[in-house]
């Protein structure tokens, strides 16, 4: 009697991700067959996750572009290569401080890897130099604060836009932290006008994506209903991208160091794809990317040899 009472009953099935194509200069991202990983490349001294590098020699730029090279062995999809950190607290630096850092290695790596190469810039003049020099997405943490000056820049260049949702700026975001709403209608409210300023500006459909800023001006109780609710930005429809590798929610619920929490990101990463994330920032390349195709078996109920064979 247990056995056809479980039979009759109603057994929830895991939303399968819409699908979409993003075009990024000459790249062509399929997104929604499979979870696209963005490898972390972190220019900075004074990174969150302790991993920064900074370019001061050639030696060092080429040591920074074998770890890039790395990465796209170990899995990933998409390089994200950022100057400035965006860390709680953390203070802007010049554009010409950021450029030294990042420009070099773009050079670099656009003759040594064929991947999409993203930076990680809200700067115009930054952004133009990037773009000049190999990069095909801006990632950018401003929102609806975009400077007109690079959204025509994403233009002019035929590249993608990641827009990201932050409340506040990451030199007091985490001071005073407050939503007068829901939580997430008032994070798609901004993100909508966020999209909907990139279409005045004629950037079309299938160059933008949408991130709704893990720890970004949000509490731990925030990114958590973020993540289980993931699958409600859905309705706005735009490809998801996030990015809650190594952040400080995951330190507070298992209680250990950044450099501890590669087990408690596999977990917020498989629970944001099965929630319908398209596109998976992260650090640690080789053990996410494990996680990834298992949790997209699991979605997709079969292995997709051709990923496995790439």
């Amino acid at each position: 009697m247990l056995l056809n009472k479980f039979k009759k009953s109603t057994v929830p099935t895991i939303k399968k991700r819409p699908h979409f194509i993003i075009h990024a200069k000459s790249h062509k991202l399929h997104l929604g067959e499979r979870t696209l990983l963005m490898g972390i490349l972190n220019l900075t001294p004074d990174s969150f996750s302790h991993d920064g590098r900074i370019a001061k020699t050639s030696e060092d730029i080429e040591a920074i572009v074998k770890q890039a090279e790395a990465m796209v062995s170990d899995g990933a999809d998409i390089l994200d290569i950022g100057g400035e950190s965006s860390r709680p607290g953390s203070i802007q630096i010049s554009d010409a401080e950021e450029m030294d850092r990042i420009i070099p290695v773009i050079k670099h790596l656009t003759k040594r890897i064929s991947i999409p190469i993203s930076v990680d810039t809200y700067k115009p003049t930054v952004a133009k130099e990037a773009l000049a020099a190999g990069a095909a997405i801006i990632n950018t943490i401003k929102g609806i604060e975009l400077d007109p000056l690079l959204l025509a820049l994403v233009k002019e260049n035929n590249a993608a836009l990641v827009l990201m949702h932050m409340k506040g700026l990451p030199e007091t975001m985490q001071n005073s932290i407050e939503y007068k709403k829901n939580l997430i209608e008032e994070i798609k409210s901004l993100l909508q006008k966020s999209i909907e300023k990139c279409m005045d500006f004629g950037i079309n459909s299938d160059k933008i994506m949408i991130d709704p800023g893990i720890g970004f001006g949000k509490t731990t109780e925030h990114n958590l209903t973020i993540i289980n609710h993931l699958d409600e930005f859905q309705s706005l429809p735009y490809p998801l991208l996030i990015g809650p590798s190594r952040k400080s929610f995951i330190g507070n619920i298992i209680n250990r160091d950044v450099t501890q929490r590669l087990f408690g990101t596999i977990a917020s990463i498989s629970a944001c794809v099965l929630r319908g994330a398209h596109i998976i920032r992260a650090h640690d390349i080789k053990a996410v990317k494990d996680a990834l195709l298992t949790v997209d078996a699991i979605i997709n109920e079969k292995i997709n040899n051709n990923i496995l064979n790439t």
